[in-house]
C-alpha cells in the first residue's frame, strides 16, 4: 500500500437528486448524504478505463454520492461493477468496494463518450458524455475519502487523484436505465431522463489508495 494506478482515463456526470429519497437508498451505510444544494443531494455516474495500475488493466462504472464525513465531504461508492476478475477481489477484500462482474464495453477515444454495462446480454445502464472546455492544469479535487460498506461494514479509504487533460461542461449527459436493481434506485430518484448538473472528461489520471479504514473505529 497504498495502490498505485498510473494511468486511466474517466467520463463523468453529476446529477442533483431529492435529498430524502436518495438518503433512503444509502441508509444502510449509516453515512448521511451532503446537500450543497438546498433539499437536493448529488449523485455521479462515472466510466473509467484505467490502462496502467497495480490492479492491471480494466473497466468499471461508478455509482456514487456526495456524504458529509467528519472533515470534508466525501463520495460513497453505491455501486462498481467491473469487468475484470483481480480488481473484483482486491476491491472488495481490501476496500469493501461493491465490485462485482459485468460487460463493461466503453468508447473514450472519440467525440462523444460512451459507456454501457449489462449482465448476460441485458443493459443495466449506458451513458454518453459530450466533451466539455478545457480546464487550467490543476483543476479538481486532488483528495478525497471515498466511503464504501460490505456485509455490514462502512469503511473510509483515503483517495488522492492527480488529473490532466480536463474538460467540464454544464449538462451534456445522455442516461439510459435498463434492467437492474440499481438502475431502479436511480429511476426513483428520478434520474430517468434527467438533466445532469455537469459532466467532465478526464484523458489522464494517476491515483492512489490507502488502506481502508472502519467508519467510527
Amino acid at each position: 500500500m497504498p495502490v498505485r494506478i498510473r494511468d486511466a482515463a474517466v467520463a463523468s456526470a453529476m446529477f442533483a437528486v431529492p435529498a430524502g429519497p436518495a438518503q433512503a437508498v444509502i441508509d444502510y451505510t449509516g453515512l448521511q448524504v451532503a446537500t450543497p444544494l438546498l433539499g437536493r443531494a448529488i449523485c455521479s455516474l462515472a466510466f473509467i478505463r484505467y490502462a496502467d495500475g497495480d490492479l492491471g488493466p480494466y473497466h468499471e462504472f461508478a455509482v456514487a454520492f456526495l456524504v458529509k464525513g467528519p472533515e470534508r465531504i466525501g463520495a460513497f461508492i453505491h455501486w462498481l461493477p467491473v469487468n475484470q476478475a483481480f480488481t473484483l477481489d482486491a476491491g472488495r477484500t481490501i476496500w469493501g468496494f461493491p465490485k462485482e462482474i459485468a460487460d463493461i464495453p466503453m468508447d473514450l477515444t472519440s467525440r462523444i463518450k460512451r459507456c454501457a454495462v449489462s449482465f448476460g446480454g441485458r443493459t443495466a445502464i449506458e451513458l454518453a458524455v459530450k466533451p466539455g472546455l478545457p480546464t487550467p492544469s490543476g483543476a479538481g479535487t486532488p483528495k478525497v475519502d471515498a466511503y464504501s460498506c460490505l456485509d455490514g461494514v462502512t469503511r473510509r479509504t483515503p483517495w488522492t487523484m492527480s488529473p490532466s487533460g480536463v474538460r467540464l461542461r454544464p449538462g451534456g449527459a445522455r442516461l439510459r436505465l435498463g434492467d437492474h436493481p440499481v438502475a431502479d434506485e436511480l429511476r426513483g430518484l428520478g434520474l430517468d431522463g434527467a438533466r445532469a448538473l455537469s459532466s467532465s472528461t478526464v484523458a489522464h489520471l494517476s491515483m492512489e489508495f490507502a488502506n481502508a479504514e472502519e467508519v467510527g473505529k
